[in-house]
């Protein structure tokens, strides 16, 4: 008789959950790295992907307002300013939508964006206020796959979109190292704070939704360049 596989472990299961459902897989991301989106399609996709961009460092607030710990505090603190900081990440988006022909009081007034993408985005800042301190910094260990999503990104509108200007994608380059640092430092949190079965059910739920969350901000893309 085969002896059962052994049960994976809380971070692989963490790994697994994440990895099986991230947006990689996406349709509409696998167009982009074949090259074969439009104009208008890249366009869309930059405007309504600044509006989540605009919800990190308010969901990153709201994980900072629920510990107590001021070591905690600091370090998770430093993502704020990773996304509004002078020179930053929505500093680096905004650049990307003006090398893509999105005028940038355009592009941050978010008129483009669509209902479906606001919804999903707003739903991760309810996600985040709702849920535990632990089950929230869960949910943002979608980034722990960003990396290797980042690189191919580059290499992909490098040979695809020329018409971008290279200095849109810095904020694609950045990405690769800081999100590998960050996911780590989220990753052995929740690790020593799911202190029960029952909790790291809830941390693998909270990451499983924020997966979906993306994956459904990319479905409104794609039904809308079908239109």
């Amino acid at each position: 008789m085969t002896a059962p596989a052994p049960a994976l472990s809380f971070t692989d299961r963490l790994r697994a959950e994440g990895l099986a459902r991230y947006h990689h897989q996406h349709p509409f991301n696998v167009r982009m790295h074949s090259g074969t989106l439009s104009r208008d399609e890249i366009r869309c996709w930059v405007a309504n992907r600044y509006y989540y961009q605009t919800r990190i460092p308010i969901k990153d607030a709201l994980i900072v307002a629920k510990s107590s710990d001021h070591a905690f505090r600091a370090s998770w603190g430093r993502r704020v300013d990773d996304h509004e900081g002078a020179g930053a990440g929505l500093d680096q988006w905004r650049r990307l939508g003006e090398a893509v022909g999105i005028e940038r009081e355009d592009l941050v007034s978010c008129r483009r964006v669509l209902p479906g993408v606001r919804a999903a985005c707003d739903g991760y800042v309810e996600l985040v206020a709702r849920v535990s301190l632990v089950e929230a910094v869960a949910a943002s260990l979608t980034e722990a796959f960003a990396p290797h999503l980042m690189r191919d990104r580059v290499r992909a509108w490098e040979e695809h979109y020329s018409w971008v200007d290279p200095l849109g994608l810095d904020y694609f380059r950045e990405r690769v190292g800081r999100a590998r640092h960050d996911a780590g430092a989220a990753l052995a949190f929740v690790a020593r704070h799911a202190t029960s079965r029952e909790l790291e059910d809830r941390c693998v739920a909270a990451l499983a939704e924020k997966t979906r969350i993306l994956w459904a901000l990319l479905d409104c893309v794609e039904e809308a360049s079908r239109s």
